[in-house]
């Protein structure tokens, strides 16, 4: 074949590929798949029985306020799932938003995730994520409408991060195991030096009743500080679903931080019992310990216990009520009452909450 035939044939080539017919172009949008648009609303009133005139349920996360009616979150969700490239949108208010990006004047605060999505035919079929997207970490999520419970655990307010910026890849090494890894500017970091925080996710399920989850992350603690010594996290969650009815979970954590002064860690440990009496109505359990010997995570020296009942109902498919009820204990005076701030080794709290999907 001479050359001029070779460089008719790529010049046809190039011209199907820049400029496809009509027949073809059009086959490449229906392949496309759709953007998806949805979201949700949810607010909540919670009652404190100690009555603390700090109107805050202390050492929550966002159910935080007590006595106030509280919009949590109001968040809209733009996605397109990778076929080969995708993305994913959340922008979010409220006052969980607010807790979450404390402390930080970042622009991109009403963005909860954004990240753009590839996935490599490599194999099984490589997922790469770049941008901002939640952690990794724990059992329970941001979200909500997303967990068993409406408060969320000890483990999930004070011994992990809440949200990275980087990039994550996920690969299904074989057809029930599937690895994770990121790296990222650190914990709720939008940016930060070039000390880069790493971490791991790997899921294993031996049988469909039963999963196991082991994930780590590592990297220095205040990202932005050359002096932050090292912090690092192990932690196991399996979920075993009993029946049709019956889910049991937990939730097992070990954080360390190697600083400069001495070394500290922190732990805990968290179980789930869920029952669903029908498709719209179920009942939730949690008991949990954290331990926080060196008040690195929490600022106190203690150990914080908890045990919360949570029962929610889903009334015209796109509602969820949720009814609970919270004891929180410490060995240490570190909740709210009448008399005071830090004036109260318990409180138990009450609260209703309303989620509306769309």
């Amino acid at each position: 074949m001479s050359w001029v035939n070779t460089g008719i044939i790529s010049f046809l080539l190039l011209q199907w590929t820049f400029f496809p017919p009509p027949e073809a172009r059009s086959q490449e949008r229906d392949s496309i798949p759709p953007v998806e648009i949805g979201g949700f609303v949810d607010s909540y009133y919670s009652l404190n029985t100690a009555r603390p005139a700090s109107h805050t349920n202390r050492y929550r996360n966002f159910d935080l306020t007590a006595e106030e009616f509280v919009l949590s979150e109001a968040q809209v969700d733009i996605q397109r799932r990778p076929s080969p490239i995708g993305f994913h949108i959340a922008l979010n208010t409220g006052a969980t938003s607010d807790i979450i990006h404390a402390g930080n004047s970042s622009t991109m605060n009403l963005l909860m995730q954004g990240f753009v999505s590839l996935l490599v035919p490599i194999g099984k079929g490589l997922l790469v994520d770049a941008g901002k997207f939640v952690t990794h970490m724990g059992f329970e999520t941001i979200s909500a409408k997303d967990n068993y419970n409406y408060s969320r655990s000890f483990l999930f307010a004070w011994a992990i991060p809440y949200y990275h910026v980087g990039m994550r890849v996920a690969y299904p090494l074989l057809e029930r195991l599937t690895l994770g890894a990121s790296i990222s500017n650190g914990w709720n970091a939008a940016a930060s030096s070039n000390r880069k925080t790493f971490g791991g996710t790997l899921t294993y399920t031996p049988f469909q009743q039963l999963s196991l989850a082991a994930n780590w992350i590592g990297g220095p603690g205040e990202p932005d500080s050359i002096g932050s010594g090292f912090r690092q996290i192990a932690e196991l969650v399996p979920v075993l679903q009993i029946s049709e009815a019956l889910t049991l979970a937990g939730d097992l954590i070990y954080g360390t931080e190697q600083s400069p002064g001495q070394p500290t860690h922190w732990k805990g440990a968290a179980l789930y019992a869920r029952y669903a009496f029908t498709d719209n109505a179920a009942i939730t359990a949690r008991g949990e310990i954290y331990d926080d010997p060196y008040g690195f995570t929490t600022g106190v020296i203690q150990r914080l216990e908890e045990i919360t009942l949570t029962y929610e109902q889903k009334i015209l498919q796109n509602l969820l009520l949720r009814f609970e009820y919270r004891h929180d204990r410490s060995n240490a005076s570190v909740f709210d009452g009448s008399g005071g701030e830090a004036t109260q080794s318990q409180q138990n709290t009450f609260a209703v909450s309303g989620i509306v999907t769309f």
